[in-house]
């Protein structure tokens, strides 16, 4: 009688691939996998890291600033105020943070030294105080785009998060809501960014009907404008949706989750080679661009 050992039972210590992705959707991943099924697995499931990125930075610390303006009474909110706001939520973002600040304004190699496990040193002083003066001029637009002391924000930096009846959740963080006196519902959401040339305005707008169709399905109100605000080049883009549009968005979601799950079981990422592609840190990664995808992880 031979006694089974450990290493016999092919279901002990076997490695599996990764674990299937959650069933739930944020508008940056569906618009990755919209955009590239080897960018999806290489964030979500592979999820390695990428360096921080000074735009990245600076949006944040823009939205920072706006949050934390809506804070104070209405004929407070001033760019002075909105200025002297910007030094400090640097500061409270570096030290949440600390790893961002270090790669953008340290040494040239400091990712690689990050990944390789060395110390960084402290970031230089003039180049990160220039980036903050930088992200004053973002504020300064957005002044030119509204007026802070007209506006009283309905709720302010919102995490969402619905159900549908397929079982996908839709997730994600809405920077605006304000609502009128009459209840009309208007969605905002900031990039400091510049607005995308013609031809990609429906694109940029999938985020918004995507929040849209969140804040409809969770308050059962439909919002009347969806709104982009472009600080980069003072642009606004709009939409007043429909519950015609927002049905089709949700069902453009559900199909979304269902080509995710249909990646997922047969572990088919394609990569696909597109003008986004000048901006994506896993070109060394993709076979389009001669570069050699690693394996799966296991567990």
């Amino acid at each position: 009688m031979t006694t089974a050992t450990k290493a016999d039972d092919p279901a002990v210590d076997k490695p599996t691939l990764a674990p299937r992705p959650t069933n739930s959707l944020s508008p940056s991943r569906a618009g990755d996998f919209l955009t590239c099924g080897l960018l999806y697995r290489l964030r979500v499931i592979d999820q390695i890291p990428e360096a921080p990125g000074e735009a990245a930075a600076r949006g944040t610390l823009v939205h920072a600033v706006l949050e934390k303006l809506f804070d104070h009474p209405a004929q407070e909110r001033t760019e002075t105020l909105a200025a002297e706001l910007l030094t400090p939520s640097w500061q409270e973002l570096r030290a949440s943070d600390p790893l961002t600040a270090s790669v953008l304004f340290g040494s040239p190699t400091a990712w690689e030294d990050h990944l390789a496990g060395k110390e960084l040193p402290a970031p230089d002083a003039d180049a990160e105080a220039a980036f903050v003066g930088n992200a004053k001029s973002f504020l300064t637009k957005y002044f030119r785009m509204e007026d802070p002391q007209r506006l009283e924000p309905h709720q302010r930096e919102v995490p969402v998060s619905v159900t549908l009846p397929s079982g996908l959740t839709l997730r994600g963080v809405v920077d605006r809501v304000d609502k009128a006196p009459t209840g009309q519902v208007r969605v905002v959401d900031y990039k400091t960014g510049r607005a995308p040339g013609e031809g990609w305005e429906s694109k940029a707008m999938f985020q918004m009907r995507f929040y849209g169709l969140v804040w409809w399905l969770l308050t059962s109100e439909l919002p009347s404008r969806l709104q982009l605000l472009y600080l980069g080049n003072e642009q606004t883009l709009a939409i007043d949706p429909t519950e015609e549009q927002l049905l089709a968005t949700q069902k453009k979601l559900e199909s979304i989750g269902a080509a995710i799950t249909k990646a997922t079981e047969r572990q088919e990422w394609r990569p696909r080679k597109s003008k986004l592609c000048s901006w994506c840190s896993f070109k060394p990664l993709c076979p389009e661009w001669g570069g050699t995808t690693p394996p799966l992880p296991v567990v």
